[in-house]
């Protein structure tokens, strides 16, 4: 059985984390595919095409990737290579505090350039990446001509 894991689940948008799929045969060829939407409804996805080593494992830490949105070793570039569906979009974040972008990670059999609605990913999971830590205190700051926010430590 495949399953693909991001360790850990939920962290800060700027710790890395580490993506793993298990459970492929050795050499097999696959997509990992990260993708979120973004607070106005926007799909940002990116994908990279891997095989696994000989224990059926891949880990874009330690393995590079063949193509697709970056080619190399990239540990974070399926979170760091995310492209707007639509063009003149940018991946923006505006409310910090409140909620994270949640990213969903996918595995697919082959090189798959595409999602056709009928076909299923091997496995899936979903990753939290927030922008403001525990017990951060968020102060908006308006003097004069300045506006801005203050980030309070707990």
């Amino acid at each position: 059985m495949v399953e693909v894991t991001v360790t850990p689940q939920s962290s800060l948008a700027d710790r890395p984390v580490q993506i793993r799929v298990r459970g492929l045969s050795p050499s097999q060829l696959v997509t990992l595919r990260a993708w979120l939407k973004d607070e106005q409804g926007e799909c940002f996805q990116s994908r990279a095409f891997f095989r696994a080593d000989g224990a059926g494992e891949v880990d874009p830490g330690l393995h590079a990737a063949l193509g697709g949105s970056y080619s190399g070793l990239w540990p974070m570039g399926l979170l760091w290579f995310l492209q707007p569906d639509s063009l003149f979009r940018r991946l923006v974040k505006r409310d910090v505090a409140g909620s994270p972008f949640r990213v969903r990670l996918e595995v697919w059999d082959g090189l798959s350039l595409g999602t056709d609605p009928r076909e299923q990913p091997l496995a899936s999971c979903e990753a939290e990446r927030w922008y403001v830590g525990p017990g951060v205190q968020r102060v908006p700051i308006r003097e004069g001509r300045v506006r801005g926010a203050l980030f309070l430590p707990p």
